[in-house]
């Protein structure tokens, strides 16, 4: 970390002197293209930060006991404490409202996307053209099926924004169709 510091300086000023936030932003340096998970073990206030830091996925609204998503939780049978308790639209609101994409995507791992495959696409840029789509239509699926309204009016702003930023235009051009298709009831688009 003292090495860090001393070739960027401005590790100072994002990190501070907490030591969490130091190892998140060694090993987004360390590692650019690891995804790095920070769960709802964590608070709110811990997890906003991170993410700022470089963490790439979050956890919302989850559940620690045995068959959790299945049946009510009884409240001494979880496995691990949780501090962030939100809904997951609640934690999809959020990351709204900070202007991040809340992407639900798994399309690099339907379409064997992993590995050497996934890194070559990394290095050499071109993930963004499977990336950013996938994640305005994951988020759009969530939207038209789970979302609050209030979710829903502020993801459907950030799509019509973020279709805009896709730098391909043929791919702009596909995303803006499925979209479409997904608002009229169609699901599981990917590239």
């Amino acid at each position: 970390a003292q090495e860090i510091r001393q070739e960027i300086p401005e590790v100072d000023a994002i990190v501070g002197t907490n030591a969490y936030d130091e190892i998140v932003a060694v090993l987004r340096i360390a590692v650019p293209y690891t995804g790095l998970i920070i769960s709802t073990r964590e608070s709110k206030e811990c997890r906003e930060k991170v993410l700022e830091l470089g963490v790439s996925q979050i956890s919302g609204g989850s559940r620690t006991s045995v068959g959790g998503y299945a049946e009510e939780e009884e409240e001494d049978s979880s496995q691990f404490e949780v501090s962030d308790t939100r809904t997951l639209d609640q934690v999809v609101s959020w990351l709204l409202d900070m202007g991040h994409i809340p992407s639900f995507c798994t399309a690099c791992y339907r379409e064997g996307r992993t590995g050497d495959r996934f890194m070559s696409l990394c290095k050499s840029g071109q993930i963004q053209n499977c990336c950013h789509p996938n994640a305005l239509m994951t988020l759009k699926e969530y939207l038209e099926d789970y979302a609050s309204e209030q979710a829903r009016r502020t993801g459907s702003a950030l799509i019509r924004r973020e279709l805009g930023n896709i730098p391909n235009e043929r791919i702009r051009y596909i995303a803006a169709e499925r979209l479409e298709k997904i608002a009229a009831g169609q699901r599981d688009f990917r590239f």
